[in-house]
C-alpha cells in the first residue's frame, strides 16, 4: 500500500477543494490512523459560521497561517474540535474534520478524545507532523460523497444553509464509526 503525507500544495487551496478531496484519506497521530468520512469547509471571514468572520484573534489566529496546519479550539467549554488549515497564508479558511472510521471518532469532540489532540496541537504543520494526513491511494468517487449543510451553525444566516458538509455515502451518521479500526 502507497502511503505519503500530503503536500503543501494539496493544502494551499480553497476550503471547499479541499474538504472534499479530505475524504478518504488517513489522520494519523502516534499509532493511530483513521480514515477521514465527514468534513466540514469554513471559507473564510465572509462566512459567517467561520469563526475568522471576525477577524483575527487569540483564537482563531492558526486559522491565518498558510494552508497545512492545525487549528484545533475548544467548543462548550468541553470538546476540542480538529481543523486544517487550507489555502494561503492571512486567508483564513479550514476544513473541520467531523468523523473519522475509527472506533469511537463518530464526532469531532470524539476524534479528538479518542486521539488525545488539544488546544496543545494547534498551530502544528502538518507536513512536520506529529500530526499528519496521509494518502494511502483510496478514491472517493464524487457520486459516493453527500454534500449537507453544515451542523450546528444556525446562527449564520444564509451561510448555515451552505451545502458545504461532505461526507462518504456509505459511511452516513447512522453507521459510521462504529466499531470500526
Amino acid at each position: 500500500m502507497r502511503q505519503k503525507k500530503l503536500s503543501r500544495k494539496f493544502y494551499q487551496r480553497s476550503a471547499l477543494k479541499v474538504a472534499p478531496d479530505l475524504l478518504g484519506k488517513y489522520l494519523v497521530y502516534g499509532k493511530k490512523a483513521g480514515k477521514i468520512v465527514e468534513v466540514e469547509a469554513y471559507v473564510g471571514q465572509k462566512d459567517l459560521a467561520c469563526h475568522a468572520s471576525r477577524g483575527k484573534t487569540k483564537r482563531n489566529e492558526a486559522m491565518f497561517l498558510e494552508g497545512g496546519h492545525t487549528y484545533i479550539y475548544l467548543i462548550y467549554g468541553i470538546y476540542y474540535c480538529l481543523n486544517i488549515v487550507t489555502g494561503e497564508k492571512d486567508t483564513p479558511e479550514a476544513v473541520l474534520i467531523r468523523a473519522l472510521e475509527y472506533e469511537n471518532c463518530d464526532g469531532p469532540g470524539k476524534l479528538c478524545r479518542v486521539f488525545g489532540l488539544s488546544r496543545s496541537h494547534n498551530g502544528l504543520d502538518l507536513r512536520k507532523g506529529p500530526i499528519y494526513i496521509e494518502d494511502r491511494g483510496i478514491k472517493i468517487p464524487k457520486n459516493q460523497i453527500l454534500k449537507t449543510p453544515r451542523i450546528g451553525v444556525s446562527y449564520a444566516g444564509s451561510f448555515a444553509k451552505k451545502p458545504w458538509r461532505f461526507l462518504i455515502k456509505d459511511a452516513s451518521p447512522d453507521r459510521q464509526c462504529r466499531g470500526r479500526k
